[in-house]
């Protein structure tokens, strides 16, 4: 069976209060979760799992859940996104580490993340 093009490959928790947030998951699920002043590094499943991230952000979804898919293309996928309906949420944003990431709404009003590889 296929993985597919476009990987789901990063999930991000957002809050108001990440200390609170942290100790949630730390003690609800064991997770292993290094902290750092931007965001704090989850290792849901050891090294063998989806990694992800708890942020705190100033905005209306400080309160949120996201999955992030692989893209090639940022500007190439929020160009099908719109095509089919969907709107783009945050534009582009590049990371110190050189990824880029962006967010958009799908028909449904969800949010859902798009991330370039690790370059």
């Amino acid at each position: 069976m296929s993985t597919g093009k476009h990987p789901v490959v990063r999930f991000e928790i957002g809050c108001s209060n990440r200390s609170e947030t942290l100790d949630f998951y730390e003690a609800c699920f064991d997770w292993k979760i290094s902290k750092s002043e931007i965001m704090d590094e989850i290792a849901a499943n050891g090294d063998t799992g989806i990694p992800g991230h708890i942020t705190s952000l100033v905005t209306e979804l400080d309160h949120h859940l996201l999955f992030y898919i692989q893209v090639d293309d940022i500007n190439d996928t929020l160009k099908r996104v719109e095509h089919a309906g969907g709107s783009i949420k945050v534009p582009p944003v590049t990371l110190p580490s050189g990824q880029r990431f962006a967010w958009f709404n799908d028909v449904a009003g969800n949010t859902v993340g798009i991330i370039t590889k690790e370059v």
